[in-house]
């Protein structure tokens, strides 16, 4: 069983005690991953309180003539130790440009102070070479002669394979980044075809060239108010290898980010979680100074929904949950406006759904599939391979399979729940269901003061009146029929009540509902003892 404390009057909304996070503000290296050319490429993320930003190095002017950096031309003096003084990678027969991917110190390339690595080279002494192979372009550079005048593009979206360094935002680079590519590395730091044996004067800038830096610089923002991640390719179950993305509330997505770890993909999928709950935690906060106090918001955000019918292929579809008031509320897209709520794709009362974990990770391969719920058995296929889901049980045994990114999203799912309908019982204090039995048309009322009572719609009479204590027991068909086990206070034995309902799922959750909040009023403490989810947390 699933329930927690009794909860007190509405009060100020804040992030479960035990769940607390720094709000993160953040900054690494990362990969960009690009699905249709499968090649990564090296970006920055930026990360504040209300946006995610993506960076992508690229070669600025900083001073000088206000030319574009887009091409620039640069003369090289070949010298006669050291050579041009770079090293380049790639090649047509790579699908990828040649670019200079080393430049050494105090030589030729570096004091020109207008080559970079990561410069796409794309003309040698006016002969376009764009669609060269690696050894075109280097027999091209070592029988170019003394003097060779190169136009070069920086190349912003290097795929990652080419192991260029990141580091310094100069020109200059040391002999090595220290990783290995499988592409060749071609040294043009040697002599080459020379002409002149004399000693060429260095090529330096002149006075009146533009002056370049390479920065790193802001290409996308992503709003993180209302946002999302996904860790799984779209629409399945199948997980991205320490990757996720991030959408924004219109849409908008960062691409798939990429992280070298798994413990740094963790990390930032934390970071960029955390904001967003404490983003939304605002929006619920100026919501509910428009709603009266028995129709507060408790909690909100996105979750992955399974679509019902579906193949073994596991079809998932983002959805954003709310509790508020004495509803539950499931949307193709967040309410930002006080009419969005009746625009809601489901509406369920709280009193008449059943929160149930299913499944938990808790460490590598080791699953914990939860049965938390005790009287009515509902099979549920849990072949998938998603952590961190949970089903909310409707009327007319029908329900709703969700996932979360994060077990501490599952928590406070959990909790949320508990909290929501604990509320809605003791605003509502009693619910009343036609019924019938033996024939005759009855009511049935399940009330938090005095239990069960059951009373003929006509004339008002009851029939006989249990307290939540007295109930030991019960069966049902699992269509309309259940069979309350009420044990007499004063002859001790046991009655069986027998009733029909229209839905009788709605009621059996109902009870549930109510008996776990009176539960909850005498002994709070027993109730959180029964948090699976909490439990996961306090133990990681």
């Amino acid at each position: 069983m699933s329930v927690a404390g009794k909860q007190p009057p509405p009060a100020p909304l804040e992030r479960p005690g035990s769940l607390l996070v720094p709000t993160w503000t953040k900054t690494s290296i990362a990969l960009l991953y690009d699905e249709v050319s499968e090649n990564a490429y090296d970006i920055r993320l930026k990360l504040t309180k209300e946006v995610l930003t993506i960076q992508k190095q690229d070669v600025v002017c900083v001073s000088g003539s206000d030319h574009s950096a887009n091409h620039r031309t640069v003369t090289l003096r070949r010298q006669p130790v050291g050579g041009l003084g770079l090293s380049i990678k790639g090649g047509a027969e790579h699908k990828v440009p040649v670019v200079i991917s080393k430049i050494f110190k105090d030589q030729a390339a570096d004091q020109t102070g207008m080559l970079f690595i990561g410069d796409a080279i794309i003309q040698v002494n006016g002969i376009n070479v764009e669609s060269a192979t690696h050894e075109e372009v280097v027999h091209l550079l070592r029988n170019a002669g003394d003097e060779v005048t190169i136009t070069v593009q920086y190349l912003r979206e290097a795929p990652s394979f080419l192991k260029l360094p990141l580091g310094s935002p100069g020109p200059s680079s040391d002999h090595s980044s220290g990783a290995s590519s499988p592409l060749f590395d071609s040294g043009l730091h040697l002599n080459g075809n020379s002409t002149n044996t004399a000693p060429s004067s260095p090529s330096s800038p002149i006075a009146n060239e533009p002056k370049y830096e390479k920065r790193w610089l802001d290409t996308l923002s992503v709003p993180l108010s209302m946002a999302r991640i996904s860790r799984y390719k779209a629409g399945t179950d199948k997980l991205r290898s320490n990757a996720f993305e991030v959408l924004a509330l219109d849409g908008v997505s960062t691409g798939i980010l990429q992280f070298y770890t798994a413990q740094e993909s963790a990390d930032w999928l934390r970071a960029i979680s955390t904001n967003i709950s404490d983003l939304t935690l605002q929006n619920m906060k100026m919501a509910n100074k428009c709603c009266s106090p028995s129709d507060q918001v408790i909690h909100m955000g996105w979750v992955n929904e399974r679509l019902e019918g579906t193949d073994s292929s596991q079809l998932y579809k983002f959805k954003f949950l709310a509790l508020k008031g004495s509803s539950f509320y499931i949307f193709s897209a967040p309410p930002v406006s006080t009419l969005d709520w009746v625009r809601a794709e489901k509406i369920y009362n709280l009193c008449e759904v059943l929160f149930k974990i299913h499944k938990l990770w808790l460490a590598d391969d080791c699953w914990l599939q939860a049965n938390l719920y005790l009287g009515i058995h509902q099979d549920f296929d849990l072949e998938d391979q998603r952590p961190y889901c949970f089903s909310v049980m409707v009327g007319h045994g029908k329900s709703h399979y969700f996932n979360v990114e994060l077990g501490s999203e599952l928590a406070v799912w959990e909790k949320s729940f508990q909290r929501a309908i604990f509320l809605e019982v003791q605003r509502t204090g009693s619910k009343t269901y036609m019924c019938s039995w033996q024939g005759d048309t009855l009511c049935f009322t399940v009330d938090f003061a005095l239990g069960f009572t059951c009373f003929d719609s006509k004339t008002k009479n009851v029939l006989w009146r249990f307290k939540f204590s007295q109930l030991k027991g019960s069966s049902d068909d699992g269509k309309t029929k259940v069979k309350l086990l009420f044990q007499n206070l004063d002859t001790k034995q046991i009655e069986t009540k027998e009733l029909e309902f229209q839905d009788l799922t709605a009621v059996l959750h109902c009870i549930h509902s109510f008996i776990a909040a009176k539960v909850a009023s005498v002994d709070p403490v027993f109730i959180d003892s029964q948090s699976i989810a909490r439990k996961y947390m306090y133990s990681n």
